[in-house]
């Protein structure tokens, strides 16, 4: 085979490449291409409802806009290997029931990427649905922002996928920033959450990893529920006006390396059993952990806690314990200069309970008589209530330098 005749069939398999400007129809574009070809969108507004049923790419150049007029959705995506990268996607309609999104990506429409976008005004920002291996990659999707929440969609909402990748997008006045439910082996890494009601919502999804997220100024920040085998880590969760971390109903996960700061609640555990929670700094919440519904059998090692107002409210019939963590009230000594103190830390015990019915008492939380009180509570059991009891406590942080990880 001569080198020509190798380069024009390289050329060909490559596709080839449609312009469209302004004054033009993007939607005539994609009816002409073929499969693999590119469809080259020019800076400009195009007022269209769009259709991809074929594998091409729509890139943009110069900033254009796909705006759906307010109806249906702005493009759908209905077949394999399709790219759309580089163009605002905005102004679908407003149908719930209907799901309206900026892109719809259909069932079957695998390995479709999303990459750079700015999807704005849209009920659903991306609606992905049994579809495998999508990318969705350095967007930035603001929904409805003067719906109220209830009657907005979900940023980026997964439904029954399978290997999805979700990474570098900034998502704000949605519904839910990441809605996952019946989706499994899929990152989310990287990803900015604001100002939405949770930032990620989970629903019995499995093998998925969340990784170095932001999530902050939201009703709750990763909100994991009904799930297995999850990895959840290094993510900076703060300023939540509810929990920062749920972990509901889930199990065989790993928990690690995250900042929880300044929320109401730092952690909500319930009905969680058999995970690994270490390495974690829990910091400036007003309840550092709230524990209950059976939460047992799991490994809690290696967690910094730190000013909150109350580290542990605990619900349950006996102790649970922990082990090696650090307590930023805890009044014990070390006299062995092992960096363990000597005598266990209790955090449900009287003076914490007191302080729950009378938050007044906060104030005296360092004073003699609470002290007192707490030592004289230890020595009788009659007056012990179920606690965390961490039998190896720390005596300084793991994460002293934790607020840079904050600024970073």
């Amino acid at each position: 085979m001569s080198v020509l005749a190798a380069a024009l069939m390289q050329a060909a398999a490559a596709g080839a490449t449609l312009d469209v400007y302004p004054g033009q129809r993007v939607g005539a574009a994609i009816d002409a291409a073929r499969a693999g070809d590119t469809v080259l969108i020019h800076g400009g507004r195009y007022v269209e409802n769009l259709k991809i049923a074929k594998p091409l790419t729509l890139r943009g150049v110069g900033h254009p806009m796909i705006d759906g007029g307010n109806a249906g959705d702005v493009i759908r995506v209905a077949a394999p290997d399709v790219t759309i990268s580089r163009v605002a996607v905005v102004n679908s309609g407003a149908d719930l029931t209907a799901q309206n999104a900026g892109i719809y990506i259909h069932p079957g429409a695998d390995r479709a990427r999303v990459d750079h976008c700015e999807l704005v005004y849209n009920l659903f920002g991306l609606w992905i649905e049994h579809a495998s291996d999508v990318r969705v990659t350095g967007n930035v999707i603001v929904g409805k922002r003067d719906f109220l929440s209830p009657r907005r969609g979900n940023g980026i909402q997964l439904y029954n996928t399978t290997g999805a990748q979700i990474a570098g997008n900034t998502i704000s006045y949605t519904r839910d920033g990441i809605y996952v439910d019946v989706s499994h082996h899929a990152l989310f890494r990287n990803n900015v959450i604001h100002d939405v009601r949770y930032g990620t919502h989970y629903m019995n999804s499995y093998y998925n990893v969340w990784d170095g997220n932001r999530v902050y100024h939201n009703r709750g920040g990763l909100a994991i529920m009904e799930a297995r085998n999850q990895i959840v880590k290094n993510n900076r969760v703060w300023g939540n006006t509810d929990q920062g971390i749920m972990l509901r109903t889930v199990q065989d996960s790993v928990v690690e390396n995250n900042v929880v700061a300044g929320n109401q609640r730092g952690f909500f555990i319930y009905d969680a059993e058999y995970n690994t929670i270490r390495g974690n700094v829990v910091a400036d919440n007003l309840v550092g952990v709230h524990l209950w519904g059976g939460s047992v059998h799991n490994d809690v090692t290696r967690n910094d806690f730190v000013g909150n107002r109350e580290q542990i409210r605990y619900v349950a019939a006996s102790d649970v314990a922990w082990t090696g963590n650090y307590w930023s009230n805890y009044f014990g000594w070390d006299k062995r200069a092992r960096g363990i103190g000597d005598i266990p830390y209790t955090a449900n015990d009287l003076v914490d309970r007191l302080t729950w019915r009378v938050p007044m008492l906060g104030v005296l939380m360092n004073s003699p008589a609470l002290q007192s009180l707490r030592l004289i509570a230890q020595q009788f059991p009659l007056m012990a209530v179920p606690s965390v009891v961490d039998r190896a406590p720390l005596m300084r942080p793991l994460h002293a330098s934790w607020a840079r990880r904050m600024e970073q």
